[in-house]
């Protein structure tokens, strides 16, 4: 599998430590990166999920060589409880988009190349064409503020409705670059950037179905089960911590008055204190890792 590069691959590896008989769920299949790693890190099963059809169909190669030890699944990584009930021993999810999406112009996650407004993982639903060119200015301000954490929302949501219709990516990226003002091409990173994740995290729900999938995780592990999470923007990552502390060990205890019984006992115990983040090797051989976060946590015994 090529043209995608897990980022931390070895931390995930070390924080799952694979063995022997035991079963994982890659939950974001994508280039199937992690999923070959546990697969040759131990003899051992991985069910693989991805809701882009594209990325399973290149998949099969990888099931093909690992025959009866993988399985992959067209289907969201909320729903892992569901597709797979019985207890596992790990769980990894490496978030956002992948590299396989960003670099297909026809797409439409980049900027970089000309292409459609897409931007849907799943290839079905409502696209960013359709978003952008039907919502009212509240609605498109919103998104862009909360979800890109642009400080100029409003002056964008108003660009791009006074030149709807907008249909491909690079129409877009003009269009924002011009609202954003001489000012923003000083910055280091392009004008549009915030704009685009905002569309594309809104598109494919991808904080919904993280908060959804993060639960769904815990319901299928075993105890000692390890949970893994590569997330790439503080959105995420603060998701994953708050949702690590707010079931781990380490959460605040309630107050001292009621009896001990009266908490909820915890259901995981928080690894990595401090999310680990990657080399400098790494970056330099892999500028997409930079800003990775890697958080790992291990369930508890009921």
């Amino acid at each position: 599998m090529s043209g995608h590069l897990p980022v931390m691959l070895s931390e995930v590896i070390a924080g799952l430590s694979p063995k022997d008989g035991a079963r994982y769920i890659d939950g974001t299949f994508g280039g199937g990166g992690y999923a070959k790693a546990i697969l040759e890190a131990a003899d051992c099963q991985v069910l693989g999920i991805d809701r882009d059809p594209e990325a399973i169909a290149r998949g099969q190669a990888l099931v093909e060589r690992f025959a009866g030890r993988l399985t992959l699944v067209l289907g969201e990584f909320s729903r892992m409880d569901h597709i797979d009930a019985q207890g596992v021993d790990g769980v990894v999810l490496d978030l956002g988009v992948s590299s396989f999406q960003f670099d297909t112009p026809s797409r439409g996650f980049s900027f970089r190349a000309d292409g459609p407004l897409d931007m849907r993982m799943s290839l079905s639903g409502e696209s960013a064409a359709d978003f952008v060119n039907h919502a009212d200015h509240p609605t498109l301000a919103s998104v862009i503020a909360r979800l890109g954490e642009e400080k100029n929302a409003r002056r964008i949501a108003s660009a791009i409705i006074e030149n709807r219709p907008i249909t491909g990516t690079m129409q877009l990226a003009e269009i924002v670059t011009t609202a954003q003002g001489p000012a923003a091409l000083r910055h280091a990173i392009h004008p549009a950037t915030r704009t685009f994740q905002a569309l594309r995290i809104h598109v494919n729900d991808e904080l919904g179905e993280l908060e959804r999938g993060l639960a769904a995780a815990v319901a299928v592990m075993k105890p000692q089960a390890r949970l893994a999470v590569v997330s790439f923007h503080s959105l995420e990552d603060r998701l994953v911590k708050q949702f690590m502390a707010g079931i781990g060990s380490d959460r605040p205890r309630g107050s001292r008055h009621l009896p001990e019984a009266a908490a909820a006992k915890p259901l995981l115990r928080v690894i990595t204190s401090r999310p680990q983040t990657p080399t400098p090797t790494e970056i330099a051989d892999n500028v997409r890792a930079r800003s990775a976060k890697l958080r790992i946590a291990e369930k508890l015994a009921a």
